[in-house]
């Protein structure tokens, strides 16, 4: 493989800024931290430990208990509503082990790339072991401030992370800033749209380990207020998934 087809060069040309290699993944912050206390949540998420067992154990038990859907469900509802067979370069924000980067890039067409991102190494870390590809790239950084340009991506997605953000929809306007017009942008995140005594036991328990739970306007609202179309919503149990598309 050429460079201008490796995933790494690809990827680097992509980038706003300088990156470093390390352990496999290109990574924009280097050795900084973050000043925020990292809530009980946050903490899970940068373990190693976490980061072994979470693509095989914890995410597919956790999610189909919040939701009723196993994991290959999302993964072949998500190939086809970010319509990822004319899509050349997909962004997956917040992708810990990469458990949605690997199967989603095999379903881009050839020469397509899909970029993992998130901000945990041990995560990044995994990922590369796990689930990289001629097709997949890896980058650590902070998904408020996403390293790319405007218009990068036909497809952004970020499953399962933005309840953990502490400025989730500041990571949702980011995605939709590189997601480029005709491409299409998803999301699963919490929901507390159920009835108000398991809405608040719901709410409750979230709060306790620093989740947030969105109710049903949400993001569909933000969505909508930023001018996307074909904006649909369907709310599984403790989950909604929310996609839309961005006018040519």
């Amino acid at each position: 493989m050429d460079s201008s087809q490796d995933p790494l060069e690809s990827t680097r040309g992509l980038l706003a800024g300088t990156a470093v290699l390390r352990h496999g993944f290109l990574d924009v912050l280097g050795e900084s931290t973050s000043s925020e206390a990292p809530t009980f949540a946050q903490r899970a998420m940068n373990s190693p430990f976490v980061a072994t067992v979470y693509e095989r154990l914890w995410r597919p038990a956790s999610f189909y208990l919040a939701s009723g859907v196993t994991t290959r469900a999302e993964q072949r509802r998500a190939a086809t509503v970010l319509r990822l067979g004319s899509a050349h370069r997909l962004l997956d924000v917040a992708c810990g082990p990469g458990n949605f980067t690997g199967p989603l890039a095999r379903q881009l067409p050839d020469g397509g790339l899909a970029v993992g991102f998130d901000i945990s190494a041990p995560m990044l870390t995994r990922a590369v072991l796990d689930n990289s590809g001629p097709r997949t790239c890896y980058v650590r950084g902070d998904a408020r401030m996403l390293p790319f340009a405007d218009e990068t991506f036909d497809a952004v997605c970020c499953f399962g992370a933005l309840y953990l953000m502490p400025e989730p929809f500041r990571v949702a306007r980011e995605m939709i800033r590189v997601l480029r017009p005709g491409g299409r942008i998803a999301i699963l995140t919490s929901y507390a749209g159920q009835r108000a005594p398991l809405r608040s036991g719901l709410t409750a328990a979230a709060r306790a380990i620093g989740l947030t739970m969105f109710d049903r306007h949400s993001f569909v609202d933000l969505f909508s207020s930023a001018g996307l179309v074909d904006i649909e919503q369907r709310a599984q149990r403790a989950l909604q998934f929310v996609a839309a598309g961005k006018p040519r």
